[in-house]
């Protein structure tokens, strides 16, 4: 097997939360690129749509479900979408999330529990789900938990609700790792992501002050862009990563290296 093979999903299906825009669609086209079938999940149905006529055009199956990641009932459901249309499921992209920005004194509790909802318990729903039909299918997998460095670290914009859910995430990327791996051959790692451009952060991006402040605190003195996740995704999708569970693989910058 040549280097590049180590990489090639050929014969594979993956899944993708949050596959409507932003980095879920980047995630979306490079797995397609490396050789999967996608199976795409979303809340906003045209835009899903869109993420899965840029993946045909690249010649790979794809299945788009409007999916809601907070309801476990479309987690099973997506999951059976794409092993009915696409086969067995071999790769799970826990992407979907969403930010919240508030002093905690003034947080609304209903708020915070709908951020822990999506991000936490959303991802260990779709990732029981994906783990059951791996199991069913008598295979292993491998679960990429999409994670934060504001789970590692704080700044000073207040956001409790997401910085506890990327932190809950590394916690269950541990447990299932050390359930899943030498049980049913299931790798589970999370990639940490630092201070990307995409929707998520277009706040930060148009606030000057905000984004010094940000840049202060990363070495390279730049945010990232999408397409530099791509390597850590593809190495813990494939074989290339066959020796990687229970990691978090930081793309930041450096700012977690202070």
């Amino acid at each position: 097997m040549s280097v590049f093979d180590r990489f090639s999903l050929e014969g594979k299906t993956a899944i993708v939360t949050g596959a409507s825009s932003g980095l879920g669609v980047t995630f979306a086209l490079a797995l397609a690129q490396a050789g999967a079938d996608i199976a795409l999940g979303a809340r906003r149905v045209e835009l899903l749509d869109e993420t899965r006529g840029k993946v045909e055009a690249l010649g790979r199956r794809c299945v788009a479900v409007p999916t809601d990641v907070a309801a476990p009932a479309a987690c099973e459901a997506l999951v059976a979408a794409a092993r009915e249309q696409l086969g067995d499921v071999h790769v799970l992209v826990n992407n979907a999330g969403i930010a919240r920005v508030a002093p905690a004194h003034k947080d609304d509790p209903a708020e915070f529990a709908r951020v822990l909802q999506v991000n936490l318990t959303g991802s260990y729903q779709m990732a029981q789900a994906f783990g059951r039909a791996c199991i069913a299918a008598g295979h292993g997998g491998s679960v990429i938990n999409i994670s934060s460095v504001l789970g590692m670290v704080s700044t000073d914009a207040p956001q409790a609700a997401y910085s506890a859910s990327k932190a809950g995430l590394l916690g269950i990327t541990r447990d299932l790792a050390m359930q899943w791996t030498h049980r049913r051959g299931i790798r589970v790692n999370a990639l940490v992501a630092g201070l990307i451009e995409s929707d998520m952060t277009a706040a930060i991006q148009a606030d000057e002050a905000a984004q010094a402040a940000a840049l202060a605190s990363i070495p390279m003195r730049r945010l990232g862009n999408a397409d530099e996740l791509i390597g850590a995704l593809l190495l813990l999708a494939s074989d290339a990563g066959s020796y990687i569970t229970g990691s978090f693989l930081t793309v930041d910058g450096g700012w977690t290296a202070q």
